[in-house]
């Protein structure tokens, strides 16, 4: 009897599935240590759209469900600035986000880091002639780093937080 295509498909997509898991644990892990290394506690970041597509935020958002879960590896999104660490900002500086932006960022407490995530994010893209967009975030705020990508997938981002806890 003949295996339908379909279901070998299935079947192989799986056992690659198991092999990256290892990975994502892996470098969860990695993460988990350098941040209670430095910090001593969980991280808790405030993720700030300041005019974007969205799909930076699907990318973040994948880092809360079970596959990647950073919960479990002690980072954690809040609603308030004030219980942030770090500052994620995603899109390009619209001028109706700039204040928004601007008092979220005024409003997390010392020592406060800004990462900015997606191409928008760090050079406008394709949108930085528009009227609306005020320029790179760089440019109103001083950003520690900037993670590449149209959307970043969320290993990218785990890699990305890794480096910039080793800094």
């Amino acid at each position: 009897m003949k295996i339908p295509f379909f279901i070998k498909n299935i079947f192989e997509t799986k056992t690659e599935g198991e092999e990256s898991w290892g990975k994502v644990e892996t470098a969860g892990n990695e993460l988990k240590k350098d941040v209670y290394g430095k910090l001593g506690r969980s991280l808790f970041i405030r993720l700030v759209d300041s005019g974007s597509c969205n799909a930076c935020e699907n990318e973040l958002s994948a880092l809360s469900n079970p596959y990647y879960d950073l919960e479990r590896f002690g980072l954690k999104f809040v609603a308030s600035p004030k219980h942030a660490d770090i500052l994620f900002i995603t899109g390009c500086m619209t001028r109706n986000m700039l204040n928004p932006v601007l008092n979220a960022y005024n409003n997390i407490p010392e020592p406060k880091f800004v990462v900015t995530i997606g191409d928008c994010a760090g050079e406008s893209s394709i949108f930085r002639e528009s009227y609306a967009v005020m320029g790179p975030v760089s440019k109103r705020l001083s950003v520690v780093m900037h993670i590449d990508g149209c959307p970043p997938e969320p290993k990218t981002i785990i890699s990305s937080l890794i480096s910039l806890f080793r800094k």
